[in-house]
C-alpha cells in the first residue's frame, strides 16, 4: 500500500488549522462545560493522553490543564503520515467566585478529561429562619388578657391563665 500526496495547498491549510487550530475546533483541546445540579462539569477531548502526563493547577481563580501527547512511533522510523497532534497541551478557565477549587475532581477515562467542579456553600440559595423575640410573644399575650379578641393558639391560652393570675 502506498499513500500519495496530491494537493500540497490542502496540506497547508490542514496544517495550519492544526497548529492555530479554527474556531469550531481549538487546536490544542476541545472541551465541553455544562451546570449538573450543584456542580459545573468540564469535559476535554485528550485520545492518546497518558494519564500520568496530565497536569491541573488552581492559582487564585485560574485553573490550568496540561497533558502532553507523545509520539506513537519507536525513534529511528520514517513517517508516512503524521496528521495527529503532539506535544504539551494547555488550556485555562477562569472560574467564577460562586465555585469552590478546593474540592475540584477530575477523572480520566476513554479518552476524555473530566472535571467536576461544585458550587461554593456560600453561593448557593438558603433559607434564614425567622425566630420570634421573648418580648413580642409577652406582649401579644398582655394584649390578649386585656379583652382584645385575638385567636388563640394552645401554648398562650396557659401563659394568659397565668398572667391573668400575676
Amino acid at each position: 500500500m502506498m499513500l500519495m500526496r496530491t494537493d500540497q495547498f490542502r496540506e497547508l491549510d490542514r496544517l495550519t488549522q492544526q497548529a492555530l487550530g479554527t474556531a469550531a475546533r481549538p487546536a490544542a483541546m476541545p472541551m465541553d462545560a455544562w451546570q449538573e445540579g450543584d456542580e459545573f462539569v468540564v469535559a476535554f477531548d485528550l485520545p492518546g493522553v497518558d494519564p500520568d502526563s496530565v497536569d491541573i493547577d488552581v492559582e487564585r481563580n485560574v485553573l490550568t490543564v496540561r497533558a502532553e501527547r507523545r509520539d506513537p512511533a519507536p525513534p529511528n522510523v520514517e513517517l508516512i503520515a503524521a496528521e495527529r497532534s503532539r506535544g504539551v497541551f494547555s488550556r485555562q478557565l477562569i472560574l467564577g467566585d460562586t465555585l469552590d477549587p478546593e474540592n475540584i475532581k477530575a477523572l480520566y477515562a476513554d479518552g476524555v478529561l473530566t472535571l467536576r467542579i461544585p458550587v461554593a456553600a456560600q453561593a448557593k440559595p438558603r433559607k434564614i429562619q425567622v425566630t420570634r423575640a421573648e418580648g413580642q410573644a409577652q406582649r401579644q399575650v398582655a394584649g390578649q388578657a386585656a379583652g382584645q379578641a385575638q385567636p388563640q393558639v394552645a401554648g398562650q391560652a396557659a401563659g394568659q391563665a397565668a398572667q391573668t393570675q400575676q
